[in-house]
């Protein structure tokens, strides 16, 4: 299944599994895990890992997340690669991550702290994978790892499109990928937005699930579970069919 699995397997990879998956949705870091393990990386799970501290950030108070940050340098320096299946959390740590006691492993978690895909395509270089995913599915493209990361290009930018989840998503046998309209529009999520702003958020993520409706999808999924679990709720309580599911479980071969 991994062609250059042998490559990484003295790469000593960390496993950033952030707080609301590791409550909510365990089976998303199970598959980031066997992934990495599938191509070779010596995978460790820090038992100690808490919030990386994002939430505190996105409402302003940055600077109740010291401590946040001095318990993730210490669970996870020593390691060659940081990995998560979150884009808006790996860009909080690569924009906020400080330790004053340690400012130097801090910096180097900051530069090699990679979200999922973004790992698998340009340090693995992953080029090919022995799954299949036989239906249709829909592609969100998460604001974070979008604009912050840069999984993907952006349509206001004259520049050549890439996309590394779509890479990724194209080696998956029996997979039809689709993808909406106005690809690279917020979905409404926004962390603390969908709370203090819920109408506002719902009606984004209707407008999101309108598109893939419209193409017929079976599954939407996306690289962020924080997107996935807005729109997730929105197509429960509308008694949808379709279905949310973390671009980890498809591309492991397990969903």
């Amino acid at each position: 299944m991994w062609p250059k699995a042998n490559k990484n397997e003295h790469m000593k990879v960390g496993l950033f599994i952030p707080c609301y998956i590791d409550q909510f949705y365990p089976q998303i870091g199970i598959a980031t895990l066997e992934l990495l393990e599938k191509s070779g990386c010596d995978v460790s799970f820090p038992l100690n890992q808490t919030c990386c501290g994002q939430p505190m950030a996105n409402s302003g108070f940055a600077a109740l997340s010291k401590d946040c940050d001095k318990n993730f340098v210490a669970n996870f320096r020593g390691f060659d690669y940081v990995v998560g299946p979150s884009g808006s959390c790996v860009l909080h740590l690569k924009e906020h991550l400080k330790d004053d006691q340690h400012p130097g492993e801090a910096e180097y978690i900051r530069q090699h702290v990679y979200e999922l895909t973004e790992f698998m395509v340009d340090i693995l270089k992953v080029d090919h994978l022995d799954v299949s995913f036989p239906h249709k599915v829909g592609l969100h493209t998460s604001c974070h790892g979008q604009r912050g990361l840069h999984v993907a290009s952006m349509s206001e930018l004259v520049a050549p499109e890439f996309s590394k989840p779509e890479k990724l998503l194209g080696m998956v046998k029996g997979l039809e990928l689709s993808k909406p309209a106005r690809q690279d529009e917020c979905c409404g999520f926004g962390g603390t937005f969908c709370v203090f702003e819920e109408a506002v958020s719902v009606k984004m993520g209707k407008d999101r699930i309108a598109e893939h409706e419209a193409n017929g999808v079976e599954y939407i999924t996306g690289y962020d579970e924080s997107c996935l679990m807005h729109l997730e709720g929105i197509l429960k309580r509308d008694g949808s069919k379709i279905k949310a599911i973390h671009i980890a479980e498809i591309l492991n071969g397990k969903a």
